[in-house]
C-alpha cells in the first residue's frame, strides 16, 4: 500500500465517530436487508404501519410542514431575515447562481424528471377528493396541475430550510458541530452536543437518510432503465440491474469525491442549463397557449387555496387518498431534511438567513413550478386530445415511461429529446445523492466540513450496493412505505427547530414578546437555551425563594 493510500485511511479511521459510523451502516443494513430478503412481508407489515399513521397522525405531518412554511416565509420578510450566517464581515464561497443551481440540484431534482410529466396525470385520472372537478374531464386539469404544485413547491423546501438554518445558524455563529443532532442545540446547549447520549441522535439520522436517498436512487434507476427499454428495446436482468446502478453510484461518489467546488458544484451548473435548454424547447414546441392558460389558473388556485390544501385532510372518507399522496410526499421530504439541511448548511456560510430563505423558497420555486406546468400540462394535453393514451402507457407500463411517449408526440425531434432527458435523469441523480453522500460522511465524522475521501466513497458505494439490492428483489414499494414511517420522527424535529429558532432569534433581535434589549445586549449576547429563557420569564407565582 502506498504512503498516500495509507494517509487516506488514517485521516479516515481519525475522523470518524464509531459508533454512528459502524452502528449507523450496521442498523442501515439489518432493516433495508429485511425489505429486500422479505418484500412481501415487510410490505404488508409498513402497509399496515403506514395505514395507522395516516389515520391517527396524518395531521402531524401537515401541521408540521404548515408551521414550516409560515416560518420561513416569516423570514423571508421579517427582521430576523437579516442574521448573517457567519461572521458579520463574512463573504459567501459561492456565487448565488452557483448556490442557487447547487440547492436545486440537490433537493428536488430526481423527483422533478421522475413525477414532472406523471402526477398531473394521475391527478387527472383520479380526481383529488379536494377538488370539484370530476375526473377524466376538462374541468379537472387546472387542479390536477394545482395539487402538483402543492407537492413540489415552497412547503417541502420549507422542511429542508427550517433544518438547515437551524443547523447553519449554531454552525456558523455558535461554532457547533456541523452534524444532524445540532438542531437540538437551542435546547441542550452547544457545550453538550458531543455528550454520549446524543449519538443515538445522529444514528437515528443516519439511518432515515440512508432509506430517503435509497428511494431517490431507485426511482431514478428505474426510470432510466424504463426508458431504455421503451426508446431502444433494452432489457437488463438483474445483473444489469445491479451494473446501471453501481455504474450511477460511481458517478455520485466520483463527484463528491472531488468536493463541492469542483465536483457538485460544476454538475450542478451543467443540470440548470440543460434543465432551462429542455424546459424551453417543451414550452416552444408544446401547446404553449394551452400551458399559459392552464399555468396561470392553476397558480392563481394554489395561492388562494394553500392553507386549505396544506391542512386538508379528507378526515369524512378516511384519509386514504390524503396519505398515499401528500402525507408520503412529506414523510420522503422529511427524511431528507437532515442530510439537505447539513448541505445547506456546508454552503451558505457567509449569506444572510433571507437570501437562503429566498434561494429555497422564490428561487427555486421559480425553476420547478414551470417546469410542473410544461411537462404536467402537456401531457394532460396530449391524453385529453388523443395524441396518444398516455394514462393507458403509464398505468400498463409505470410512472417512469410517462416522459418518453410525450416527447415522441410534442417535439419533433422526440427521439434526441429523449436522449437529453435520460442525460438529465443521470445528472440530476449525480447531484442528488452526491450532496446528499456528502452529507452522510458528515454525520459520520465529530463534525467536519471537509471529510475524507475514503468516508464519501464509502457511503456512496454502501447506498449504491442497498439499492441495488432492493431493485433486484423487488422491495423499492416496501422501502417507499419505509419512507412515511422514517418520515414521522422528523416532523417533530421540525416543530423543535422551529421553537428553538424562533427563541433564539427574538434575544438575537426582540420583535414578538420579548422586552427591547440595548442593541450591544441583544445583538451579542449569548442568553443561554430555550429552557433559561423562558425559566428566566416565570411568572412570579412560579419562581421559588432562591429565585
Amino acid at each position: 500500500m502506498s504512503a498516500e493510500s495509507k494517509g487516506h485511511l488514517a485521516a479516515f479511521r481519525e475522523e470518524i465517530d464509531p459508533f454512528v459510523f459502524v452502528g449507523g451502516a450496521i442498523v442501515t443494513i439489518l432493516a433495508i436487508g429485511y425489505i429486500a430478503l422479505n418484500p412481501d412481508a415487510a410490505a404488508t407489515e409498513l402497509t399496515n404501519i403506514n395505514n395507522f399513521l395516516w389515520t391517527e397522525f396524518g395531521w402531524m405531518f401537515l401541521w408540521s410542514m404548515f408551521l414550516a412554511v409560515a416560518f420561513c416565509v416569516w423570514l423571508l420578510v421579517g427582521p430576523w431575515g437579516s442574521i448573517k450566517l457567519g461572521d458579520d464581515d463574512e463573504e459567501p464561497e459561492f456565487s448565488y447562481f452557483s448556490f442557487l443551481a447547487m440547492l436545486f440540484s440537490a433537493g428536488l431534482s430526481t423527483g422533478l424528471v421522475f413525477y414532472g410529466p406523471a402526477e398531473a396525470l394521475f391527478h387527472y385520472s383520479s380526481g383529488p377528493p379536494f377538488v370539484n372537478g370530476e375526473a377524466e374531464t376538462a374541468s379537472i386539469i387546472p387542479d390536477a396541475v394545482q395539487y402538483t404544485m402543492l407537492h413540489w413547491g415552497i412547503s417541502p423546501w420549507s422542511a429542508y430550510l427550517v433544518v438547515g438554518l437551524t443547523i447553519a445558524y449554531y454552525v456558523h455563529r455558535k461554532g457547533a458541530p456541523i452534524k444532524p443532532s445540532t438542531v437540538f442545540a437551542p435546547f441542550i446547549g452547544v457545550e453538550n452536543l458531543d455528550a454520549k447520549w446524543v449519538k443515538p441522535l445522529d444514528l437515528l439520522m443516519v439511518v432515515i437518510s440512508v432509506g430517503g436517498v435509497a428511494v431517490s436512487l431507485g426511482f431514478v434507476v428505474t426510470q432510466f432503465l424504463a426508458g431504455m427499454n421503451y426508446n431502444y428495446g433494452v432489457q437488463v436482468g438483474d445483473l444489469g440491474t445491479i451494473l446501471v446502478t453501481v455504474g450511477l453510484t460511481i458517478g455520485f461518489t466520483a463527484s463528491a469525491a472531488l468536493g463541492v467546488k469542483r465536483g457538485i458544484r460544476r454538475v450542478s451548473t451543467f443540470n440548470m442549463y440543460l434543465f432551462g435548454a429542455l424546459l424551453t424547447l417543451a414550452f416552444v414546441f408544446g401547446p404553449t397557449s394551452f400551458l399559459l392558460n392552464t399555468g396561470t389558473e392553476a397558480l392563481g388556485g394554489y395561492m388562494n387555496e394553500f392553507v386549505s390544501m396544506s391542512l386538508f385532510m379528507n378526515a369524512t372518507n378516511g384519509g386514504e387518498w390524503v396519505g398515499a399522496w401528500t402525507v408520503f410526499y412529506w414523510a420522503w421530504w422529511f427524511s431528507f431534511a437532515p442530510m439537505i439541511g447539513i448541505f445547506i448548511t456546508r454552503i451558505c456560510r457567509g449569506r444572510t438567513i433571507r437570501q437562503v430563505v429566498f434561494a429555497g423558497l422564490v428561487g427555486t420555486t421559480s425553476a420547478s413550478f414551470p417546469w410542473f406546468v410544461v411537462m404536467g400540462g402537456s401531457s394532460l394535453w396530449v391524453e385529453t386530445q388523443g395524441s396518444v393514451e398516455l394514462l393507458s402507457i403509464v398505468f400498463e407500463q409505470g410512472r417512469e415511461v410517462a416522459a418518453f411517449p410525450l416527447f415522441e408526440t410534442l417535439v419533433p425531434f422526440g427521439g434526441v429529446f429523449a436522449v437529453a432527458y435520460l442525460l438529465l435523469v443521470l445528472t440530476f441523480l449525480i447531484t442528488t445523492v452526491d450532496s446528499t453522500t456528502l452529507s452522510l460522511a458528515m454525520f459520520t465524522t465529530d463534525g467536519s466540513e471537509h471529510p475524507s475521501t475514503a468516508n464519501r466513497v464509502i457511503w456512496g458505494a454502501l447506498v449504491g450496493l442497498l439499492s441495488s439490492l432492493l431493485l433486484v428483489s423487488g422491495g423499492l414499494a416496501a422501502l417507499k412505505d419505509f419512507v412515511v414511517l422514517l418520515g414521522f420522527p422528523i416532523a417533530f424535529v421540525i416543530v423543535l427547530c422551529l421553537i428553538g429558532m424562533a427563541v433564539e432569534f427574538e434575544q438575537h433581535k426582540p420583535v414578538l414578546f420579548t422586552e427591547r434589549y440595548g442593541s450591544d445586549t441583544a445583538e451579542t449576547q449569548d442568553r443561554g437555551t430555550v429552557l433559561d429563557y423562558f425559566s428566566e420569564r416565570r411568572p412570579g407565582w412560579m419562581r421559588s425563594s432562591d429565585d
